[in-house]
Order: C-alpha cells, then sequence, then structure tokens
C-alpha cells in the first residue's frame, strides 16, 4: 500500500510541473519575431557560395552619356524613316522583310496584328493594334 500510494504522489507532482510547449518561429516571414531579420540575413549570406559574375556597371560621363544619346536619336530617325519608306503613312497589310527580320500584318479580332519573326535565331513576337 505505502508503495501504491507513493506512486500516486510522485506520478502528482510531475503532473503538477508540466507545461505547454509552445513553437514560436524564429523566421519573421512565418510569424516569428521582426528584430531576427538581420541576424537571419546575415546568416544566410554568410553560408551563399554563390558569388556574382556580373560586372558592376560604371557610371557614364556626361560626354558619354551625350554620345549614347546621340546614337539612340539618330537610330530612330533612321528607323523611322525606313518605316516611312516602306509603309507611306500607314500600315498596310501584307509581308515585308528587313534583313533577317520578316514581318506579316493581317487583321484579326483583336485589332490589326503585325507578326515579327527572326529567322536568324527563330524568335518571335506578336503586336496587336485594338480597333
Amino acid at each position: 500500500m505505502k508503495y501504491q500510494l507513493s506512486t500516486v504522489a510522485l506520478l502528482l507532482t510531475l503532473s503538477a510541473n508540466a507545461q505547454d510547449l509552445v513553437y514560436k518561429p524564429r523566421n519573421p516571414n512565418f510569424g516569428g519575431d521582426t528584430f531576427n531579420y538581420q541576424w537571419l540575413l546575415s546568416s544566410a549570406e554568410s553560408q551563399n557560395k554563390l558569388k556574382d559574375d556580373a560586372p558592376v556597371k560604371e557610371e557614364l560621363s556626361e560626354l558619354e552619356q551625350f554620345t549614347e544619346n546621340l546614337n539612340t536619336q539618330l537610330l530612330n530617325q533612321v528607323s523611322r524613316q525606313l518605316f516611312t519608306q516602306q509603309f507611306g503613312e500607314g500600315i498596310s497589310e501584307g509581308s515585308y522583310t528587313f534583313g533577317s527580320l520578316s514581318i506579316e500584318v493581317y487583321p484579326s479580332s483583336s485589332g490589326l496584328t503585325i507578326s515579327i519573326l527572326d529567322t536568324n535565331t527563330g524568335e518571335q513576337t506578336q503586336v496587336i493594334i485594338p480597333n
């Protein structure tokens, strides 16, 4: 009887000291403390073995920016002149070729569709001008 009584007393004291297990995430994305963000980021960066091989883009001087801007404007003007020579004032239906680009213009239910195919690489895109 003493043995049973001491066992019951022991079990009661063990259950009295028990506590609930509560999970608290560390990652702030999953409800954790927002102050852990910097620690998690630095820990992840220190473990990252991949390095970015992309060259750092240097800032252009004012002269280089001006030259690049001038080149862009000249190319735009030449392409506008070629467009006007080929299409006139408006785009008409048909097939056209500019070097390695094959252009097909046709009406569709969405509007005027322009399909552009690069015959060298096989890349293709469509531009739809709504009605």
